[in-house]
């Protein structure tokens, strides 16, 4: 078994351009730099530990940087790489008792490889910026990939929560392996990777102190454009800390903001989220997203020519009460109006699409025509329901006014969505919107969401690097009633909107089903 997923991984690599693969060597100069940082910080290793070494920069680098050295371990499953980091190493005067061998991380027993260094422990490197996902269409068995990394239930595991990064995974051991050590985890990963790893010690009480992330300049030292850092977290017996400072560069002398765990969540910046802790709630469900349907081809369609048209090009003839004009989130952020129609075959999710063969036959009759291609949807939410099924439509669907934000967005900007056309506009499932009743409900709402204490508030939550920042977790995590009274805004259509947040439809089972939501019988 060993030999064979060697045999993978080692095909994989060759299979592989770099960029491809994950595999971002690290230029000596970076890793010199990252050296001199930790140098700075007061930390001297007695070892040196690599566990994927690549070409061996971090090595050269800290035998040339740290005279304290006694032994220095460098592991690959690359056997080009390691020939090259032997190479690199021999020329460097030391003292240390210096090993570069061939292993495969996952088959590894790191605890025991740990154990046997001399304290302070200085587990160092840049492992494989590549997902768990990507690996398995290689169809190597060198990585975990059927693991559930978090344990997620349901939908969660279903819908991609459960692929993660590799890096992630090691680095999770990695920091376990220091716990109750003198040492410390530097590495370079993408920032997202370093915020959940930090996350997993805090709330699994590993003894850390406090830790740092010097956000890369990517482009310059690996000609890739990613959100990546260096993090370190240093090993500390009696440490308790849960927070993190975030710094600009390498460079940076003082940190832009602390993010860490508060009130047992992880908020962004944690003096934003003191500051406006009074807004914060719980369990509320007022925003939600849009509709989610997975074959634009079929449910999305535009006008041409006095018709309108699908995405195969043909013309549709359906009954007008189930086509509705659709915002997507570049809508959203540009703020325009609709230019799509969208297709809605229910109105609730415990609707059968089966009924619209009495209720909508054109509809029903040109579903089925298209039966094939929606089939081919691959999320796994349609799994076991009903044929034509689309998700995240229910009776705010069709409010006649919304406020909305794009969840990709980069900034807290909300748009007030009103009728189109006699029509109440849908949003795709990449946007969030509040259901609002009346036109004075949406201007008070939008007023309340662009003032500045909600932005503070939510800006306190986000992390802009996340590939969907906004979420409407976090949108519902403001009480509306709270922040109504702070800006003396209280009054009648603000006990509406607040009330609006906190009632639940008969399907908010399903929307929190679907968007990973912890929901309250």
């Amino acid at each position: 078994m060993r030999s064979q997923v060697l045999s993978d991984c080692e095909r994989a690599i060759r299979m592989k351009r770099p960029d491809e693969f994950g595999d971002f060597q690290t230029p000596i100069g970076l890793a010199r730099e990252v050296c001199a940082l930790i140098a700075r910080t007061g930390f001297a290793p007695a070892s040196v530990l690599e566990p994927t070494c690549g070409t061996g920069s971090f090595l050269v680098a800290s035998l040339e940087i740290f005279p304290s050295v006694q032994r220095a371990l460098g592991f690959d499953i690359n056997l080009q790489h390691l020939a090259q980091a032997r190479q690199a190493v021999a020329g460097i005067p030391t003292q240390a008792s210096v090993e570069i061998r061939q292993a495969n991380f996952f088959l590894t027993n790191w605890a025991e490889v740990v154990d046997g260094l001399p304290e302070p422990v200085l587990v160092i490197g840049n492992p494989p910026w590549v997902t768990n996902a990507a690996l398995g269409v290689l169809g190597s068995d060198n990585l975990p990939i059927k693991s559930n990394l978090d344990r997620l239930r349901g939908i969660d595991a279903l819908t991609g929560k459960s692929n993660f990064d590799i890096s992630e995974w090691m680095l999770r051991k990695s920091i376990e392996w220091l716990d109750r050590k003198h040492g410390l985890l530097a590495v370079l990963c993408k920032t997202t990777v370093a915020r959940k790893v930090l996350a997993y010690a805090w709330q699994k009480g590993l003894r850390i102190g406090p830790a740092a992330i010097y956000i890369l300049n990517t482009r310059g030292y690996f000609s890739a454009s990613v959100d990546a850092c260096f993090l370190l977290a240093r090993s500390d017996s009696g440490g308790r800390s849960q927070e993190s400072q975030v710094f600009a560069s390498l460079h940076a002398n003082r940190p832009d903001r602390t993010f860490g765990l508060q009130d047992g969540i992880l908020v962004a910046d944690i003096a934003l989220y003191r500051k406006w802790r009074r807004l914060l709630a719980s369990g509320f469900r007022g925003w939600r997203s849009g509709i989610k349907h997975d074959c634009q081809e079929v449910f999305e369609l535009r006008a041409k020519d006095e018709n309108l048209v699908n995405g195969l090009g043909q013309a549709v003839e359906i009954e007008s009460d189930k086509i509705f004009p659709l915002l997507k989130s570049s809508d959203l952020i540009r703020q325009r109006s609709p230019r799509l129609w969208m297709i809605v075959p229910q109105r609730t999710m415990n609707d059968d699409p089966a009924r619209l063969r009495v209720d909508a036959p054109k509809l029903w009759n040109y579903l089925t025509a298209h039966a094939p291609l929606l089939r081919k949807r691959r999320s796994s939410v349609y799994r076991n329901r009903p044929p034509f099924s689309v998700f995240g439509v229910g009776p705010y669907s069709f409010a006649p006014w919304k406020v909305a934000i794009s969840g990709l967005h980069k900034k807290l900007e909300f748009v007030r969505v009103p009728p189109f056309q006699g029509r109440p506009v849908m949003l795709d499932d990449t946007g969030y919107l509040f259901p609002c009743w009346s036109e004075e409900e949406s201007h008070l709402l939008y007023e309340l969401v662009m003032s500045n204490p909600a932005k503070e508030f939510w800006s306190s939550l986000v992390f802009w690097d996340a590939k969907r920042p906004i979420t409407a977790q976090i949108l519902n995590s403001l009480d509306l009633m709270a922040l109504a009274q702070f800006l003396g805004r209280g009054c009648a259509i603000a006990k509406l909107l607040a009330k609006r947040q906190i009632a639940g439809y008969p399907e908010d089972t399903q929307q929190g089903f679907l968007f990973g939501e912890e929901v309250t019988k």
